[in-house]
């Protein structure tokens, strides 16, 4: 099926690996042109970026997504670039190591995880929507699209990280409202959330490798098995595209395996070996 998202600009918060490198890839593929959103691993986004082979189309920038500042100007260089925005994932986040009770927890680290993901996905938003006043919507009619990346943290909770939960949380209330506020801009324009449960990135590989993490973690998930970044990244592409989730808004979709909030196996149903076969496999 042709996506309809061939020329279509997409940008990408936290590009630099996981979840943010597969969203590129699979964009990629459906011929958008990128702008790739970095910071903290920049460098290593530029090297990566240098050695694809649909490098001409895309673009690097650079900015702190705690900075309402450098995300407008970060979508400004964007839209200098390619003369819009179409398509915006806001998929930058932290995941915290450690697990501390909320009153364990330093405020710092309460602060900072909530800035990223919370006001940095919100800063996300009042940039590309900023962006999108700009430049109209497109004369197609394909009509924008923002996918926010959320988590399970934000419905069924993680103990330890309660930071991190209250921060996905959040984005729930704030999809209902900006769905709305999107077809101010562009009557075709639409707005979804993406919850992944435990993904195999690189910010969830040193909790992965704690002793029975991974036992623990499916004993609620009804495929038995855990996501690779690109299953949660087909599932944003097709949200994102205007052919097949033209109608499609206001919605929380979950990537998890069927994950729910009790346990669905014994220890002796779980086959782990089977389980970290599955991480390498295609």
């Amino acid at each position: 099926m042709d996506l309809g998202l061939t020329d279509t600009v997409v940008w990408i918060t936290g590009a630099s690996g996981g979840i943010g490198r597969a969203l590129a890839e699979t964009f990629a593929a459906e011929g958008a042109r990128l702008a790739l959103h970095g910071h903290r691993s920049f460098d290593a986004l530029e090297a990566w970026l240098e050695e694809q082979p649909w490098r001409d189309r895309a673009l690097a920038v650079r900015a702190d997504v705690r900075r309402a500042d450098e995300m407008a100007a970060a979508a400004a260089a964007i839209r200098d670039h390619f003369g819009r925005i179409d398509v915006t994932v806001a998929n930058a986040g932290v995941w915290p190591p450690g697990d501390l009770r909320v009153d364990e927890m330093p405020e710092a680290r309460l602060r900072d995880t909530i800035e990223v993901n919370l006001l940095g996905t919100l800063f996300t938003a009042r940039a590309f929507f900023a962006s999108l006043a700009a430049s109209g919507p497109r004369a197609d009619g394909r009509g924008a699209a923002l996918a926010m990346i959320g988590s399970t943290a934000g419905r069924f909770g993680e103990r330890g990280h309660v930071d991190y939960a209250a921060a996905k949380a959040a984005l729930r209330g704030a999809l209902l409202t900006l769905k709305n506020e999107i077809v101010a801009l562009d009557p075709y324009g639409r707005v979804n959330l993406v919850e992944p449960g435990w993904t195999v990135t690189h910010m969830a590989r040193p909790a992965l490798q704690q002793p029975g993490k991974i036992r623990h973690i499916v004993k609620t998930t009804a495929l038995n098995q855990l996501a690779r970044a690109k299953d949660v990244a087909r599932v944003v592409v097709g949200l994102c595209s205007p052919v097949q989730s033209r109608h499609v808004t206001g919605e929380v979709v979950t990537v998890s395996g069927g994950m729910e909030g009790r346990t669905l196996w014994t220890d002796a149903e779980i086959d782990e070996e089977r389980v970290r076969r599955r991480l390498d496999s295609d």
